[in-house]
């Protein structure tokens, strides 16, 4: 799977990709004023990730791209 990112209009990083079912996906850097997130997910239905999500997440990541498993 190759993901091109690109810059959006407002000025932040989006990167496209179809998911194993084909639908429509998307990981951006999100505007929140606030703090650091991303959008990540099928483009109608996509999951609001903080830094210290994503950082949780990468270990499970990491072993399903190893083992194939989660655990």
């Amino acid at each position: 799977m190759r993901i091109e990112l690109q810059t959006t209009g407002r000025g932040f990083t989006r990167g496209e990709f179809r998911d194993r079912y084909n639908f429509l996906c998307s990981i951006q850097k999100s505007s929140l004023a606030t703090e650091d997130a991303i959008w990540l997910g099928v483009n109608e239905n996509r999951m609001h990730l903080t830094q210290e999500m994503a950082e949780a997440l990468i270990p499970l990541l990491q072993k399903f791209v190893d083992t194939g498993e989660l655990s």
